[in-house]
């Protein structure tokens, strides 16, 4: 177990860990147009990049850097990188699949730059890096055509190739962390963690890994079908850091499946949900206060061990909660877990 490693299991130990908030919601406020996103350097490219945020990462560093420090500020132990869609898988949309391990590489080397500048200054405080792998826009267990149910747009091989290249990219990076989060196709998540054993044994090395599912709806199950449970059953080959939830639901409505899996698992428990359910305009109106209330109850059943949030979550909102768990003890975790 190298350094970072055991100070980051010796923090799941003392305290709660608190989680960075959305990405997407802090760039929204920016309004950058077309040209914004391709700055110089894709200038002259073929096709619309406007939307593509994990590209902001090499046209608009500065303001990368800035979100993760602001939600350093706000009180998080960890940011995430901004490499949702950071496969080629992903980038095909816009045809940049030649420059995935750019993004990746360039997403960690920001975010470790202001991780270690936060640590600096404040050294009993670490702070830590997770690689976002977001789940693709593609899914290996069911058909998007109605009509040829039989159908898959994309094989468990390409996924794990896909996966290979953003893992080694964010390693190469600097990550302390892989985030394996917004599962909604658990056959996607296991070509994500098989190929981060892939990347693991070629390299000889360890890191940890988080891994975060996605209930889409009252049924309390994933897209592909599973409930809580059944998710938890179907990744726990492999020997993660954490399991729990984001996005889809907000916290009270997380509640429930955070419960059961607290009861199946000898890992931490990490939560980030969204600010509460969207409105009618897809917005998100849970104010810091309301949100940081329900996640009291998370705290009250000593339920998890990592907290943040997922979208309409700001640094206010980062700030409410770290505000609240400061007060709380973590979920007890066995000793075992902590020498994974």
């Amino acid at each position: 177990m190298d350094n970072k490693t055991a100070t980051i299991k010796k923090a799941l130990q003392d305290r709660i860990l608190i989680l960075d908030g959305a990405m997407g919601t802090m760039l929204q406020r920016y309004n950058f147009s077309e040209e914004d996103f391709r700055s110089k350097r894709f200038k002259n490219f073929h096709k619309p990049l406007k939307g593509n945020n994990d590209l902001l990462s090499i046209t608009q560093s500065k303001v990368i850097a800035d979100v993760h420090a602001t939600y350093f500020e706000a009180g998080a132990d960890i940011v995430e990188t901004n490499t949702f869609s950071s496969t080629s898988i992903a980038m095909a949309d816009y045809e940049l699949e030649d420059y995935v391990y750019e993004l990746n590489f360039e997403s960690a080397n920001i975010a470790r730059k202001v991780a270690d500048s936060f640590t600096e200054n404040e050294p009993l405080k670490p702070r830590f890096v997770a690689g976002a792998m977001g789940p693709t826009n593609k899914t290996a267990s069911m058909s998007p055509d109605v009509n040829d149910p039989g159908f898959r747009a994309v094989s468990f091989d390409q996924l794990r190739l896909a996966y290979k290249k953003q893992a080694e990219a964010l390693i190469d990076g600097g990550v302390d962390l892989l985030l394996v989060e917004t599962i909604f196709d658990t056959l996607n998540a296991k070509a994500a963690l098989f190929a981060i054993e892939e990347v693991k044994e070629a390299r000889n090395i360890d890191i940890p890994i988080m891994v975060s599912g996605t209930i889409t709806d009252a049924s309390g199950r994933t897209l592909s079908g599973q409930t809580a449970e059944a998710f938890l059953i179907s990744i726990s080959h492999i020997p993660v850091l954490s399991v729990g939830f984001n996005c889809a639901l907000g916290a009270k409505q997380l509640t429930p499946h955070l419960e059961v899996i607290s009861q199946k698992t000898d890992a931490a428990i990490s939560a980030h949900p969204n600010a509460g359910l969207p409105n009618a305009f897809g917005e998100y109106d849970e104010s810091p206060e309301q949100m940081a209330e329900q996640i009291r109850e998370y705290l009250d059943k000593k339920l998890i061990n990592i907290i943040g949030g997922c979208c309409g979550t700001t640094p206010e909102h980062i700030k409410a909660i770290a505000d609240v768990a400061k007060n709380y003890t973590p979920r007890l975790l066995n000793q075992s877990t902590l020498l994974v």
